[in-house]
Formats: structure tokens, sequence, C-alpha cells
């Protein structure tokens, strides 16, 4: 009887929130209709100008969130990415004086993915439970957005336990792709990719095995992941709070690159450690920005796969295309074969789901849908021992596969001496590749974002594993950038023949069950340029080298209807 009232209640709070979203929409009559001419200048213009006639006076921040607020309804009713309705509310904030209208982003309008706290608002991260919750006042994070000049006016979908490169949960509903409805937008902060393809200006989502990027990814904008402490992350709710073998980083996301190093820069310099004791209090640094710029000659690493899937051939042309433009810019390309990737993998998987998968669960109610990727690993983690035993000895021995064997291999909740002993292997493995890239020398890694373009709905129920290429970085605590490069090509990116999935390892197969060049036409695919500890500005820096050698053949951004 209490479950069944436990599922009643959640359903109810369900339709709460969508009958809510509907009526928040409805009040929006004005922001319907198709785009002006003045709003497709405003999309278009960069952000240092709109920014600069706020400070004049000659556009009114009133008149950037009808722009925008056009925009996400317009996203919303093709991709579902809207969560929290907040355009009315930012009319009054625009109106009181809540907001710095002389600050680095004054009049922007920000997207914020749907755990950040914003004062008067649910933050559910899908979870049911979470409804009816509402903040009291804005986190700090919030705070130094509205200081800033920033105009938040949306909240965007995400996968319920944020553990998915999918986003959906039953409050919300599904996400879909904007390139095509069949597929995923990107997890977990897929939501604000959607909105940002078809037109967002700037967004902010968190990455923890590469939240920010795979959406980046799929949806073809740009993003980058922060190491930890460079950006403020105070003022979130989360499916896993004190998780911290692979600590979650907050970072931003844009339709444009400029945008993403103009927002960067901004938020840097508001001093966010001022706002959130969490932050280094280290300044931006225009010096290192500037000589990346200006380097006359990169000494570029390319790592072509991680050793557990290797990239797809729509993938892999993406990487090509990227080297080849820098090698005929004159800079030099260098294999690299680092510390293994796999050893990442392993010890991330581990230290992220210590817990046994207990802690995001806790927060479920009875019957509530869980992310296919998500019930996978909790799963497996509540799979007997004995019976997990001859699950492994099968998988190594019958199937001779090492490497979904290692993985499976300890799978269960960690004691406390377990979890150290993990968390001493991986300050081990950051030493590694401490001390590896000091000897090879390079400036940065290129490298594949994820080993497939966008998967279809549900599709993580066998590709959870596949996120080594982003989630090696967490566990190093790099910061990488997300630049997209082309898109699918039928006829391009096709299987070799004689191609056997049968031949690959266990998480290679759960990545390639879901690759069809036919199906993915036209779908993105991004890389990542890669940088050590806290190198913002020279990753930024690096992600503008790329985007420039490609010139003419440089992604093309969706259009906006």
């Amino acid at each position: 009887m209490v479950f069944f009232l436990d599922y009643l209640q959640h359903k109810r709070d369900c339709q709460f929130k969508q009958n809510e979203r509907i009526e928040r929409i409805k009040a929006l009559s004005r922001y319907r209709g198709p785009f002006t001419p003045s709003d497709r200048q405003i999309i278009d213009r960069p952000i240092e100008e709109l920014v600069e006639d706020v400070h004049k006076g000659a556009l009114q921040p009133a008149t950037l969130l009808d722009t925008y607020g056009k925009v996400a309804l317009k996203a919303h009713e093709k991709t579902n990415c809207v969560t929290e309705v907040m355009i009315s509310e930012a009319e009054g904030w625009i109106r009181d004086g809540s907001i710095n209208f002389k600050g680095p982003l004054a009049g922007i309008p920000i997207s914020l993915k749907d755990t950040i706290n914003v004062g008067g608002f649910d933050s559910t991260v899908g979870f049911s439970s979470f409804v009816g919750k509402k903040y009291a006042e804005d986190g700090p994070t919030v705070r130094l957005l509205k200081d800033a000049g920033a105009v938040p006016y949306v909240k965007t979908n995400l996968p319920i336990t944020l553990l998915s490169f999918e986003s959906t949960n039953d409050v919300w509903g599904r996400c879909t792709n904007p390139h095509n409805s069949k597929y995923s937008p990107g997890g977990s902060t897929g939501g604000e990719s959607a909105l940002l393809a078809l037109g967002g200006r700037i967004g902010i989502g968190s990455d923890v095995a590469g939240s920010v990027r795979a959406p980046a990814h799929f949806s073809g904008i740009y993003s980058l992941r922060c190491s930890t402490g460079r950006w403020p992350k105070a003022g979130f709710s989360t499916s896993m709070p004190g998780q911290e073998g692979v600590p979650s980083v907050y970072s931003p996301m844009t339709r444009t690159l400029n945008d993403l190093t103009y927002f960067t820069r901004a938020v840097v310099g508001m001093q966010p450690w001022k706002y959130d004791y969490s932050v280094h209090p280290l300044a931006w640094r225009p010096e290192i920005e500037k000589e990346y710029a200006a380097k006359s000659k990169l000494r570029i690493g390319i790592l072509r796969t991680d050793g557990v899937v290797d990239p797809s051939p729509a993938c892999q042309r993406a990487l090509e295309e990227a080297e080849a433009a820098m090698k005929l810019a004159g800079h030099e390309i260098v294999e690299i074969d680092p510390p293994s990737p796999y050893e990442a993998l392993y010890l991330g998987a581990h230290l992220l789901n210590a817990d046994g998968c207990q802690m995001f669960k806790s927060f479920m109610r009875f019957g509530e849908w869980n992310d296919p990727g998500a019930d996978q690993l909790d799963w497996l983690m509540r799979l007997s021992r004995p019976l997990k035993y001859i699950y492994y000895l099968w998988v190594k021995y019958v199937r001779r596969d090492d490497i979904w064997a290692g993985l499976i291999q300890g799978w269960h909740q960690k004691t406390a001496y377990e979890n150290w002993q993990l968390v001493a292997k991986r300050e081990a493995y950051r030493s590694k590749w401490f001390e590896w890239w000091n000897q090879v020398d390079i400036d940065c890694i290129l490298t594949h974002t994820n080993a497939t373009p966008a998967v279809p709905h549900d599709g993580m129920k066998d590709a959870v594993s596949s996120c080594g290429y982003t989630f090696l970085f967490n566990v190093l605590d790099y910061t990488a950038g997300c630049v997209p490069i082309t898109h699918v090509d039928k006829n391009r990116d096709q299987l070799p023949s004689g191609f056997d999935i049968r031949k690959l390892n266990g998480v290679a197969q759960g990545a390639y069950k879901l690759y069809d060049a036919n199906d993915m036409h036209g779908l993105p695919v991004a890389i990542q340029v890669v940088g050590r500890r806290l190198e913002e500005e020279k990753v930024l820096a690096l992600m503008k080298r790329v985007e420039d050698a490609l010139g003419d053949n440089k992604y093309k951004l969706l259009e906006i209807d």
C-alpha cells in the first residue's frame, strides 16, 4: 500500500510540473511568432557588441529577452528542452534592479541546467521527490550571473540520475536532438545543448564524465570542461551529493566559440572566489591567451583511440580533418601513446559508483522511470557476488574479453578502505600522466569526444560504458574544450566491409550496436582540444587556432527557423 501511494504521489508531482510549464508558456503569447529581421540580427551579432550597446543604452535588455524568449519557446516546441520557464520573472528582474546592467554580461539572457538553484523555482534534477521544494533565494552562481548583468530566463532538461548521455525523466519528459528527433541531444546537460544549437546564446552545465562535452558533440555546439576550482559550483542540486571520487564541475556552453571565450573570461573576471569558497582565486591570464593565439608552431599530440572503443568512421574523419588543417597551417603533429586510458575508465567508473548506486536511488520513488544506462549500472551492482563472479569468469575466459571483464571485476559497493585505495590509485595515475606530458612536451592533445555520434533514444542501455574519451579527462581533471567539426555523411562514413561487431570487446560492442551512418546522416561530429589542469585560457586559444585552420571548412551551425 505504501508503495502504491508513493507511485500515485510520483505521478501527481510529474503532472503538476508539466501543467505548470504549460501554463507558464501559455502566458507568454507575445513571445510567439516568426523571427523578425531584428531577432535574427541579435542572434548572429557578437556578444561583445550586444553588451556594449546595452552599456550605452542603445539596446534594451528587454529587447534581448524578447528575442531569446522566442528562441527558447521554439526550441522547446521542437525538442522538449526547457524545464522551468522563468521568462515572466526575468521581465521583473530587468525592471526592479535585480540585475547589474553595467556588468560584462549586461542584458545577455542565460539558460541554466535544471540543477542550478534560482530563487522561487524548483531544482528537480528530474526526480519527482524534488518537486515543490522551491529555493527561497538565488544560489551563489546565479547571484554572480546577475551581478555580471546576465538574465536567467529558462532552465533545461537532463537525465534522472545525471549519469547518462541522454536527457529523459518522468518529471519533464524526453529531450530530443535538434538535428534528428530519433536521437539524444546528449547528457547530462542535453536540454542546454538542444537550446543552444537552435539559437540560444550562453548557458551553464555540469560535467562528471563528459556531460557538457557529449551534448556539444551530439548537438553541434561549443563547450569547455573547466578544471575543478576554476568555475563556481555552489548553489546547485545533484543526484549524488558527497561524491568526490570524480568531482563534478560546472562549466560554460555556448552556440559559438567567440561566445564561449567571452563568457568564460567574463565569469572568471567577476572573481567567482568571492561568491563560492571552492573556487581558486586565480584571475584570468590574458598573457597565456595571447601566447597561444600567436605561437607560430604548435606541437600537437593526436590521441587516435582510447584502446577501448576505436572511433567510428565519422568520428575518425572529424579528427583527421582537424589534424590535416593544423598540419597545413604549419603545426607539428605528434603521435602519442599516453598512460592507459582504460585505467582511467576503470578508476572513474568504480570511484563514481563507489556507493553501490545507493545515493541516486535514494531520491527515486516507487515506479519512477530510470535511465537505461544508469539502470544497467545498478542492475550489475545488485547482482549477487557469486553470480557476478561466474559472469566475470565467463567474460574473461570464454569470451576472452579482458576489457569488459576488468570493469565487471569488483563492481560492488566499496568500503571506505576500498574507496581510499581507489583514490590513491587515481592520484598515482594522475602522476603518471604528469610525468608523461612533461616528457613529450606537447602544447595540447586533439582527440575524439566520443567513439560515435549521438546515440538513439534509450541507447545508453548498450553504450553506458562507452564514455572513455571524455571520462579520461575528468579523472585527470584536465581542461578540455569541444569543437564541432563536421556532420555524419552516409556516403563517406560507412563501416568497412567485413566489419564484425562480434570481435569487439563488450564496451565497444555496446557502442557499435548503435552506429548506422545512414540513420545518423547529418548529425554533428566534434573533437576535443585538451590541455592540462587549469589551462582554460590556453585551451580556448587553441580551440580558435583549430577553427581558424579549418577556414571555410569549419562547422556550419544549424539554421534557425
